[in-house]
């Protein structure tokens, strides 16, 4: 044997080592005996309607952004971006001394006018008296009458200044409208705040609103309180129809919503409405615990010879518990089930 073919003879077994070391290191076994790697089905050739996808965004149905009616300066901000609040909780507060001293002034002119009130329904009471037995004149008594509707005017009208006083004051405490979860901190304390302008965002996702846009053919038949297929960023979900409206010369909107309580679904994230068109379509379908997944390609272990071999597919709608191949099998071939598990 040549020096050459010496060479040779030693490299092979290493390169096949390595070969064999790299190869396996990121893909699933190719082939394995078909009785190890577990039950398999049929692939079927089926007839399924085919779906229009309408796509919106999956927004939640109760967000706030909370303003004040006030100009000062913010005193505190209680709470943090991703904190997770109760209805009424106070998330910003805001320098109110000015109202503080209003407040002292109201409840002084309260006072006041309930004094007034009482001297003058004092008034009313001896004038009638004097009256009803001819000791007063006519004139007298409707004197005091009116002083005694002017008194009480002027009491309704301090009582409603201090109502209206408090109702601005409760702008100095910002508080969260409902239970949710605070998204956007606009201010920190020592900012100014001028009216109107935002200030904290609370979000409740524990429901999402999808809306989307179909053509007008395609919503015969839809109602609220129908059910229908939807996907949030790829995720396969249960929407329950909301209200179906025009929203231009041939289109319609379909407002769907989708429990959330849990929060695994990100609201804002992008979604998709499965409406039925009335037509079908042929399609081939397998369960998902058929697909293998590495990284981003998707397969199946196909049964040939009483071996499962690895096969690349590309997948499309998932219909269910079950999801479209589109190209890479045939009907009639089977499929080892529980192939993303192994």
């Amino acid at each position: 044997m040549t020096h050459m073919n010496l060479l040779r003879a030693g490299l092979a077994p290493a390169l096949f080592l390595l070969a064999a070391a790299c190869g396996g290191e990121n893909t699933p076994a190719a082939d394995v005996p078909a009785a190890a790697a577990g039950p398999s089905v049929a692939v079927v050739d089926t007839l399924l309607p085919a779906d229009f996808e309408a796509s919106g965004p999956a927004l939640p149905i109760a967000e706030a952004t909370l303003s004040t009616k006030l100009m000062g300066a913010v005193t505190a901000v209680l709470v943090n971006e991703g904190a997770r609040v109760a209805a009424g909780t106070s998330l910003v507060k805001l320098d109110a001394a000015d109202l503080d001293a209003k407040s002292a002034q109201a409840s002084a002119g309260i006072a006041a006018a309930e004094a007034a009130h009482r001297e003058a329904q004092a008034q009313a009471k001896r004038i009638r008296a004097l009256y009803a037995d001819s000791a007063a004149p006519r004139a007298q008594l409707d004197a005091v009458e009116a002083g005694l509707a002017r008194a009480a005017a002027g009491l309704d009208a301090a009582r409603a200044g201090a109502v209206e006083l408090n109702a601005v004051r409760a702008y100095g405490v910002l508080r969260a409208p409902f239970a949710g979860v605070v998204t956007h901190r606009f201010v920190d304390a020592g900012d100014f705040a001028a009216p109107g302008a935002p200030l904290v965002t609370v979000q409740d996702a524990s429901r999402l609103r999808i809306s989307a846009a179909v053509p007008a053919a395609m919503v015969r038949g839809l109602k609220a309180g129908q059910t229908m297929d939807a996907r949030i960023e790829g995720v396969a979900v249960r929407a329950v129809i909301e209200g179906v409206v025009p929203s231009a010369a041939t289109m319609y909107t379909i407002n769907a919503v989708v429990a959330n309580r849990d929060g695994q679904l990100p609201a804002g994230g992008a979604a998709t409405l499965l409406v039925t068109s009335g037509t079908t379509e042929r399609a081939l379908l397998i369960p998902l615990s058929a697909v293998v997944r590495e990284g981003d390609l998707t397969g199946v272990r196909v049964v040939r010879e009483n071996r499962a071999e690895l096969r690349w597919v590309r997948l499309g709608e998932v219909r269910g518990d079950r999801v479209i191949v589109r190209t890479g099998l045939q009907a009639g071939e089977r499929v080892v089930l529980a192939g993303a598990g192994r």
